[in-house]
């Protein structure tokens, strides 16, 4: 078996359908079908399920898929040893980050890392938490910038900065008049969430005692339940008075919200906080890389 083999099974595996797998690959169709029927002859077992709209992996499959994508993975990492020779900082770093950290630190950590490694251009994506947990373990990221707690085989992670939870509230709201807020109150207000998916969301509902139940007994008296994609929607929708909301610190700035002024509050000690990490694979050959990163980030 080849890698190229290799690579159009995962291909083939994660489109499901021969003809998207062989335009992925940039192969013909009858090129990628034959590769298969070579590799599954040559390991004696059927990898795929074959029908007129759809091609799925077998149990064995899955297990043969899953080494396929450790093997490619593995020979990448060697060419990538074999670029250390000559500089670990010149060759591109692809990095995520969640939704409710990439808007506010790409921005600042992009030019910082830029001044610390001219020739090592960053490509940065923006995802849920699942989906950056994927791309990550696949190769197709070196690195992401996560929430704690996180965790993953073969993966390693490091703290790179603390951040407080705040409310935002329109200026002429109850709570606006208090120093710092107690995060049970909040089960006394509209409070506007990130949608499913968003581990912020996850994060404020455990921090704020009887919030969750609050958003049930809305639920279940038929209140319409509103909430954001992104938290620059939250603030957005604060303005119109649809309600408040829990930013992290870093998101909480508030100076193009018009003529509605919000203003932010402080929980009490001790206030409710996330810490961000960055996560790479243990295997991953670039460690000046990620030293970058970090570097990165402190001056941010």
């Amino acid at each position: 078996m080849t890698l190229t083999e290799l690579r159009y099974l995962v291909a083939l595996s994660e489109t499901g359908h021969f003809r998207k797998a062989a335009e992925h690959c940039n192969v013909s169709q009858p090129t990628l079908s034959i590769a298969i029927k070579k590799l599954e002859s040559e390991l004696g077992v059927s990898l795929f399920e074959r029908s007129r709209h759809k091609v799925s992996t077998t149990p064995t499959g899955d297990l043969i898929v899953e080494q396929a994508r450790t093997v490619l993975q593995e020979a990448q990492n060697l060419l990538q040893l074999a670029e250390l020779g000559k500089d670990p900082l010149g060759s591109m770093m692809s990095v995520g980050a969640i939704y409710t950290v990439g808007p506010y630190l790409f921005p600042r950590l992009v030019g910082n890392a830029q001044q610390l490694a001219p020739n090592m251009p960053l490509f940065i994506e923006e995802s849920y938490t699942a989906n950056l947990r994927g791309k990550l373990s696949r190769g197709e990221l070196d690195a992401m910038f996560v929430a704690l707690p996180f965790t993953e085989t073969d993966v390693v992670t490091k703290p790179v900065y603390d951040e407080d939870f705040v409310v935002v509230v329109p200026s002429d709201h109850d709570l606006a008049g208090e120093e710092e807020v107690d995060p049970a109150a909040l089960a006394n207000y509209r409070v506007l969430l990130l949608g499913e998916g968003h581990c912020f969301r996850d994060q404020v509902l455990e921090a704020c005692p009887g919030l969750q139940q609050a958003l049930r007994e809305d639920q279940a008296r038929g209140h319409a339940v509103v909430e954001g994609s992104s938290l620059e929607t939250l603030k957005l929708m604060v303005a119109s008075g649809l309600g408040i909301t829990v930013l992290p610190r870093t998101a909480a700035n508030i100076a193009t919200y018009g003529e509605r002024s919000l203003v932010v509050r402080p929980f009490m000690a001790p206030a409710p906080r996330r810490t961000i990490a960055l996560a790479w694979r243990a295997s991953y050959p670039r460690p000046q890389a990620i030293d970058i990163l970090t570097n990165a980030v402190s001056e941010a």
